[in-house]
């Protein structure tokens, strides 16, 4: 037994989760300060406390300006996110049904205790219970993922405008109420998450009672909840914000030689909009779905290990334990930006934003150090595919801080390759010169090349913690990458809400001083998205390798032999999905773009005076565009992933899926992170030539120079590509794991049908 009593965690985990919620709200009581104010009550539509003004630029008209366009975002994003889950809802209940179908027939429906599959001396609850209470885990994970992307989209639709006005003030004051908004989305994931977990472990429990095996096995439906719901989040936003920037750029910057954000442009409420469903919506759900699979690949694995079958209560909480210090030590870093540094110019912004990274892994390692010593007995044994492995829980110490370390190795290399303050992305720029083709040919290497660390990273990672604590230590490793999952999120959602910063800025006619201001938070946020993205793909990738090994050990897999043919069959066809489902998502995007440069172009035909300013675009025809492409569109990719398993599994059996899997998740992170790096510093290399910081960009630029058309055309050809498919690939293979690990007992049993025939 560990030093933890089980009374004092069944305190400290909902205590730190609340604490998380608190000062989520409390960072949004603080934003919410900044006024910006919409109300239709008053007689000219407006109220009179529009603005709390410093150093005389009490300008009102820009002000009812910036309330006007933050509202056309916020109802655009709200109605989209309200159609796309309306879609979900019916998902949701024709797949709950699914797994009560499939889990409930693993034994005829039978309501009769049987002996449990680890355990085998003991009687285990009837595998009827496993349907039911999956299926509950699965809508609760549904639920939580769907609230955690919403939530995330309000609060940066709500604090975008607020951006823009406070960086009249200085760029230390935008900065603060941007970062301030993305730590709302993030301490409320983080909590959300947890808290959900908590109760549904400590209800569930209330049934399943000494059964620990029943109770962790029907838990992993919270991940799959989670991840499924992400699926659709990322594909369907990814396809929404990249129609519209695809739109918006090739007509409005390369043929009308209009800036980007310019209020002439039909696209540009719809491109600002993309940023919220896509990259905040989406990338919310994406992360809340690695958490929740993170932590139920470890609680099952515990729950056949000594920790379950001895009922330690604080040692099998350990995972959750680790996220309630997680959501302490974030809560401490956030300090470091918002209250302790004060930010004086816009050189400052990046730097800040990645000490927050470091100062976050430095504190967690900490954290984890005190987690493992009060609540892990000093040795005990853990499930290794059918042995019991003797662990010290120092070793478990090394599992989680290497997950963690490596996630920092992750972020840093990542941005060493797509922020233009290194010579990778300056190299892109350069190559404009010479223009679009060399532009592709040089981003391609870049992504390529980028891959080389982070996967590195992956593999020591992978290697020391299942050396140390098999399957389980692969599973806190990825925990421990996702241990600050509360402060990444807030540097990601960062990032789009300086984005609709700088758009609001160009929109309302600020001064030119005041959109550097904005570019400049935009710039580094770019870089941190790219981070966040590196993020949840090296965490994808151990939170597949771990729900694989639950795979594989609730299949009854004895090894899987590469050799064989049903394995390697599956590997090859494994390894091919995500570029099956990189042709989806890019095609998707290109024929919604297609459709949407086509209305831009006709509106700048048509419209007279648009061009001059005169005339009001049509917003909301390109608004519903996109909205009706990325419905339609993000289905069949969303398919691709969902049914594969199921139709392995059933026709195919446990030994074949094994194998797609594997296939899957060896080639989705190569595919992922080159995707997503590419698209990054091709982004990065124009606003480089944009910024014209440097001589060197000072001679490539300015705006509407041939180089800069070149990486104009490099950067719509990588929008789908980090936005869209990279992303998306992460959910791909942890739900495809997930999916796998709760069909399990169903394929085991009935699996397998063609070669029974044949």
């Amino acid at each position: 037994m560990g030093l933890l009593s089980e009374g004092l965690t069944q305190i400290l985990i909902p205590v730190a989760a609340l604490v998380g919620i608190g000062f989520a709200l409390l960072q949004w009581f603080i934003v919410s300060r900044v006024r910006v104010s919409y109300d239709s009550g008053d007689a000219n539509g407006y109220n009179d406390r529009l603005i709390e003004e410093e150093d005389g630029a009490n300008n009102l008209e820009v002000t009812i300006k910036c309330a006007e366009i933050q509202n056309a975002i916020s109802v655009g994003a709200t109605s989209f996110l309200f159609t796309e889950y309306k879609y979900l809802t019916i998902f949701m209940g024709v797949f709950g049904g699914i797994i009560f179908l499939f889990l409930g027939s693993v034994n005829g429906f039978s309501t009769k205790s049987e002996p449990c599959t680890y355990n085998t001396g003991n009687i285990c609850k009837p595998a009827l219970a496993n349907a039911i209470f999956t299926t509950i885990a699965f809508l609760l994970g549904a639920i939580t993922s769907v609230l955690s992307g919403f939530l995330g989209m309000k609060i940066a639709t709500y604090a975008n405008a607020r951006t823009t006005l406070e960086a009249r003030k200085g760029v230390g004051k935008a900065f603060i109420t941007a970062f301030r908004s993305g730590s709302v989305m993030g301490f409320l994931l983080a909590a959300n998450g947890l808290l959900v977990l908590y109760v549904s472990i400590n209800l569930f429990k209330l049934y399943y009672g000494d059964d620990w095996e029943g109770l962790y096995e029907s838990i992993t439906g919270y991940g799959l909840g989670g991840s499924s719901m992400a699926l659709f989040g990322r594909v369907g936003g990814g396809i929404y914000t990249k129609a519209a920037d695809v739109g918006a750029d090739l007509v409005g910057k390369v043929e009308q030689n209009i800036p980007e954000d310019d209020p002439r442009n039909p696209a540009v409420i719809a491109d600002n909009v993309g940023d919220n469903v896509g990259d905040i919506a989406g990338m919310g759900s994406d992360l809340f779905g690695s958490y929740a699979e993170s932590t139920c690949a470890a609680l099952f694995v515990a729950s056949i290990s000594s920790f379950g079958i001895g009922h330690d209560y604080s040692a099998m909480s350990y995972p959750l334990i680790i996220s309630s210090m997680g959501i302490v030590v974030c809560l401490v870093t956030t300090l470091f930006a918002t209250d302790l540094f004060e930010i004086k110019n816009v050189s400052e912004i990046e730097p800040s934003l990645k000490r927050q990274l470091l100062i976050s892994t430095i504190l967690m390692t900490v954290g984890i150090a005190v987690v493992t010593f009060f609540a892990l007995p000093s040795e005990f044994t853990l499930f290794n595919f059918g042995t019991d492995k003797a662990v010290k829980n120092w070793h478990l110490f090394f599992c989680v801080s290497i997950g963690l370390w490596a996630g920092l190795a992750i972020g840093y290399t990542t941005e060493y390759y797509t922020s233009n303050a290194y010579s990778p992305v300056q190299d892109v720029a350069d190559s404009c010169r010479t223009g679009a083709a060399t532009n592709v040919i040089f981003g391609l290497a870049l992504g390529y090349k980028s891959v080389i660390i982070p996967i590195f990273a992956i593999a020591i990672a992978i290697y020391v913690s299942f050396s140390f604590a098999a399957m389980y230590g692969i599973a806190v490793a990825a925990l421990g990458m996702l241990s600050t999952i509360a402060t990444g999120l807030a540097i990601d959602a960062y990032g789009p809400i300086s984005d609709n910063a700088g758009g609001i800025a160009e929109m309302a006619g600020l001064s030119h001083e005041i959109r550097e201001r904005t570019d400049a938070l935009d710039a580094a946020g770019n870089t941190t998205a790219a981070i966040g993205k590196g993020f949840a793909i090296g965490s994808a990738a151990l939170v597949s390798l771990a729900l694989f090994g639950a795979y594989v050990s609730r299949a009854g897999i004895e090894t899987v032999d590469v050799l064989t043919p049903k394995v390697f069959i599956g590997l090859i066809v494994g390894a091919m999905l995500p570029y099956w489902f990189s042709a989806m998502t890019m095609k998707s995007v290109g024929s919604a773009a297609l459709k949407m440069v086509e209305e831009v172009r006709r509106q700048f035909k048509s419209i007279p005076g648009l061009l001059e300013g005169t005339a009001k675009p049509d917003y909301a025809t390109c608004v519903k565009i996109s909205t009706d492409a990325s419905l339609r569109e993000m289905i069949p990719p969303g398919a691709l992933v969902l049914l594969t398993p199921l139709i392995a599994g059933t026709f195919f059996g446990v030994a074949t899926l094994a194998g797609v899997l594997a296939g899957s998740l060896v080639s989705g992170v190569q595919v992922a992170i080159s995707a997503s790096n590419t698209g990054g510093a091709w982004d990065n290399a124009k606003k480089y030539i944009e910024a014209g910081v440097s001589d060197h960009a000072k001679a490539l630029g300015p705006k509407g120079s041939d180089a800069h058309k070149a990486a104009v055309i490099g950067d719509t050809i990588g929008d789908p590509l980090k936005d869209t498919s990279g992303p998306s690939l992460n959910i791909l293979i942890k739900l495809m794991a997930v999916e796998s690990l709760v069909f399990a007992p169903f394929f085991a049993t009935h699996g397998g049908l063609l070669f029974k025939l044949l």
